[in-house]
């Protein structure tokens, strides 16, 4: 007679489900990439030293990934991020503080302010780039190219990305 194909535990999907599975995925990944960052020498010391420290955590890491180079408006930045204006606010503040941004006018619009990067902001944005290429292909190696491939290709499909 062949096994019960079914697990003992009746709760067991909670656990094993696709969407923990990717917030999991997600979290190593960022996890990985900030202490990359907290090691590469061309991050300015002070912004290095948070990541080190676990200061600088995944919402930060929204700033990093969805503020436009040239600037964005919070609102548009919340946007992209999926954060309400008041979350991402308190995010600018923080990250203005640490130097990783400033606000300056907008040039389409005297009344509003657009948040730019800074110079430090800038070399935090490329090592973020390095570190997310390096995060990458350790996660080729980990599961083989093939898999990896796969894994993009329906996580493309699946975000309409």
């Amino acid at each position: 007679m062949a096994e019960n194909a079914f697990p003992t535990d009746p709760d067991a999907w909670r656990q094993t489900h696709l969407g923990r599975l990717l917030g999991h995925a997600m979290r190593r990944f960022d996890e990985r990439v900030l202490e990359l960052m907290a090691h590469d020498v061309d991050v300015p010391l002070a912004l290095s030293n948070l990541a080190a420290r676990a200061q600088v955590s995944a919402a930060h890491v929204h700033i990093t990934r969805h503020l436009a180079r040239e600037g964005s408006r919070l609102t548009e930045l919340a946007g992209r991020a999926g954060m309400t204006k008041q979350a991402m606010g308190a995010l600018v503040d923080q990250c203005e503080a640490w130097g990783l941004v400033t606000r300056g006018p907008d040039p389409l619009d005297a009344r509003a302010r657009r948040v730019l990067f800074t110079t430090d902001g800038l070399a935090w944005l490329d090592a973020f780039r390095s570190a997310v290429t390096q995060a990458e292909r350790e996660f080729r190696a980990s599961v083989g190219n093939d898999v990896a491939t796969v894994v993009t290709i329906g996580l493309e499909a699946y975000t309409g990305g």
